[in-house]
Parts: structure tokens; sequence; C-alpha cells
């Protein structure tokens, strides 16, 4: 029998990455209709953000959600926490109005309006004017450490940390008087509550903004998962015509390029360079494009270079691109049975609520009956005894007249009219007494009126029982 040696091979390490390295995305600078828009939203979310937050309304701040003292106030309006009605019906409008607007349009919200996109917008812009354009960038990012690069880096992060921060102070302002946490801040007396909520948002913003940027749309965000299911063949998303741009290839502008068998696009990688997610949009649409139309407008500047009619890149819908639709005949597509439903729930809500907000009754009342046992006062009349909460929601103080009903006879012992300050409650016992045989025995249903003295229309009535022993 012949004996085989057995030869033993070396087993070569092989070192795998689990996930994918991240790639620096420096985004080229373009200019466009889309990215004119886009800085529109950036002044206008930034300056209402930063902005509201300093506005005064009747000596006090106009938006302040103050938690101390469980009450909202957003100008002239004083939501209480028997309110949270309202910011159901807040929650459920913006969820309606992001179905709405992504089956419109797609991730409008996303490249136009998100935080995360507004504040990368900015932390970009403060880089491109210390860094340089793209291509600086690039260079200064693959050179050795430096004098220089270690100033511009400095001189960077620091502007960022500054509106990181200050971003993060205004967040905390809407929570805690923004004047008041001024005064803290510069005397380092902060509470621990808004010490952390300043620290972490305003490290958040600087972390998200500055150097995550791209990856939250991609991994962190979860509206880029599920956004396929609001997507069909008639909403507006951007698009490569991929019929009129291939087979792709440079060429000198003057050669006529169908000759040659070439489509429109010439093959520059302006819509990738353009990218802030850095996709190529040319390979279909992706879940990473947050459709702020940079491609749109990086694609039409060459198409004007190259004398080429605009729209290669654009946004239209699938159904507008196979069929061949013109303009009017996708739009009527676009605002199909779908969209019209959204927004007649939309508009519904929208009338209900602000119907409800404008007939707001500024007075609440909370009754509760006091646990101890009805008492009998010597000519056999019988008394229970009730806290009323009164609420005064406006920013005046009124004067508030007490009666009860249900049960002939019966009177409040004590006073009747209760002062209650602007935007305060009070808490106020009642003593209700019933003449003998007024009732049978038992539980019986009385109602407490609580009247305005200064406006008899505003009056609330609430519910109560009065016990009668055996």
């Amino acid at each position: 029998m012949k004996i085989i040696p057995i030869v033993q091979v070396p087993i070569e390490e092989i070192e795998m990455a689990l996930f994918e390295e991240r790639k620096n995305i420096h985004p080229r600078s373009q200019k466009g209709w889309f990215s004119s828009w886009r800085w529109v939203l950036v002044f206008f979310t930034q300056i209402l953000f930063y902005g509201a937050v300093w506005l005064p309304w009747n000596d006090r701040q106009a938006v302040l959600f103050d938690l101390v003292t469980r009450k909202f106030y957003i100008f002239g309006l004083v939501l209480w926490p028997q309110d949270f009605i309202y910011l159901a019906v807040l929650l459920v409008i913006s969820a309606l109005s992001l179905f709405l607007f992504t089956a419109i349009a797609g991730r409008l919200f996303c490249g136009y309006a998100c935080p995360q996109t507004v504040y990368t917008e900015i932390f970009m812009w403060i880089e491109k004017k210390i860094e340089g354009e793209r291509n600086a960038r690039i260079k200064l990012d693959a050179s050795p450490m430096s004098l220089r690069k270690f100033n511009l880096k400095f001189i960077k992060h620091s502007l960022w940390l500054v509106l990181a921060l200050w971003t993060g102070f205004t967040f905390v302002g809407y929570f805690t008087p923004v004047h008041t946490l001024a005064e803290e801040v510069f005397s380092f007396s902060l509470g621990p509550w808004e010490t952390f909520w300043l620290l972490f948002y305003g490290f958040a913003t600087y972390g998200n903004a500055g150097f995550m940027r791209e990856q939250v749309c991609k991994y962190m965000c979860p509206y880029a998962r599920f956004q396929s299911a609001m997507f069909d063949k008639d909403t507006l998303i951007v698009t490569y015509d991929a019929e009129r741009g291939d087979p792709r290839g440079s060429r000198n502008k003057k050669i006529d390029f169908k000759a040659l068998g070439l489509g429109a696009c010439v093959d520059c990688e302006i819509c990738v360079q353009v990218c802030p997610t850095g996709i190529d949009i040319r390979n279909g649409l992706q879940y990473e494009c947050i459709a702020c139309g940079a491609c749109i407008d990086g694609c039409d500047q060459v198409m004007d270079k190259m004398g080429y009619e605009r729209g290669l890149i654009r946004y239209t819908t699938e159904h507008a691109l196979v069929r061949k639709l013109d303009k009017k005949a996708m739009w009527r597509r676009v605002f199909r049975l779908r969209t019209l439903i959204y927004c007649g729930i939309l508009s519904l809500i929208i009338l209900v609520a602000a119907v409800s907000l404008a007939y707001h009754v500024p007075l609440k009342v909370d009754v509760i009956r006091d646990r101890s046992m009805p008492k009998i006062t010597e000519n056999g009349a019988i008394e229970n005894v009730y806290r009323l909460q009164i609420m005064n929601t406006q920013e005046v103080a009124h004067t508030y007249q007490i009666s009860v009903k249900g049960i002939a006879g019966a009177v409040i012992v004590n006073e009747s009219n209760v002062d209650v300050k602007s935007a305060s409650a009070v808490a106020f016992p009642v003593r209700v007494r019933i003449p003998a045989g007024a009732a049978e025995t038992g539980s019986n249903r009385i109602r407490f009126v609580v009247k305005d003295m200064s406006a008899p229309k505003i009056v609330v009535t609430e519910k109560a029982v009065f016990l009668v022993p055996k």
C-alpha cells in the first residue's frame, strides 16, 4: 500500500471588514433654482428658531414651554396639561403633512427643512469659507499635519462649537425663560438639567452636522427606510433620463454627439460631486437620496455649457418618464385620489383644530369631593365639602362666581366668589348644604356652575355627587 505524505499548506490570514469604511464626502458648490430654495428654507427655519425664543409678549417670553409650572405659552395662548389633546392633534397634522408631501414629491422635508440637512448646510458653508472649495478641502485632508492645516481646522471646529452650543442654548431657552437662562450661564449657576440638555443638544448638533452628516440620513434616520411605502409611480422624484442620457461619454461641445451614437450625458460626474450623500443618481433612485435637487442644478449648468436642453436630471414621475407624458398630464396624475384624500383629511383636521382653539374656553374646573362623612346640622340640614380646582388660562386676573344646581334648596355656605390671578390655579373649598328631606338617601347628582364675573358668556359646568346619609 502506497503512503501519501501529508503536506501542510500555510493558511493565509485574511482580514475582512464587517462594515464598509466611511469615505469622506466633499460636496461641490453649485448654484441654481433648487440651491436657492434650499437656502431660503435655511434662513427661514433658523430665523424662526433662533429668533422666536427672544420675542416678548405680555411681559414674558412669547413662546415658552414651562415644564416647571406645567404651562405652555404660545403668544396669547396658554395651554395646560389638560390641553394635551392639542399636542396630539399637532402630531397627527405633522404626520399627515409628511405623508402628503412624500406622496406628492418624495423626501421634500429631508432635502429642504430637516434639521440635519439645514445644519449640515450651515456647517459646510463655514467649512468652505475656512478651507476652500472641494478640491482644496480634499487636498488639505490628504496632506500631513502642518501649522497651516492645524490653524484652519482649529478655526473651523471653534466656529462649529460656538454655533452648536448657541443652538443648544436656544433649544433650552424654549423650556427655561431665555433671559433667566442667559443670566445663569454668565453667572455659572445653571441647574443640572439645563446644563445636560444644553451640552447634549449642542454636541449632538456638532457631531451630526460636522462629522456624521450623510451617515445620519443613510443609517440613523428611519424615514429613509419606510419612504418607499409612501411612493408610487406618480410620485415626483429626482430622476436621471437614461433614454436621453445613455450611452454616456465625454465629447467636444462642437461635435454632433448623436452622430457618434452618444447620449446627452457627458459623464462629467458633476451630479455625484455635488450630492451631499455621495450617490450617483444615474444608477436610479436610491434610499440615500434626500431629494435636495443639487444634482439637478449641477447637471443643468453642464447642459447650459454644452448647449443642450436642460432636464437630463429632473423632478419627474416614473409614469411620466416611461409614457412620455407632458407636464400637464404629469401634474394631473400627481394630484391623484390618494393625495386628494390626504389633503381633505388634513384640511378637515386643521379646520376642526382651528375652530376648537377659537372657541377655547379660558376656564377649567375640577371638582373633588372631600372624603369626610356628610355633616348633619342641628336643624337636620346636610352638608358636603368639596374642593374646586379653578384654572384661569388667560393672562388677566378674573373673579369667578360659584353656584350649585341639581337639588332644590342647595346653597353654598361659604364664600361663593373667588379671585384667580392670571394664568394661575386656585384650590377653593366649597361647603354645599341642602335642607332636610330635600334629597333621597345615597348619592345624588349635582352640578357646580362657575361663571366669569367680567365675561358672563364664559361658564363651565362640572358634575359632582352629593351624599345623603341614612
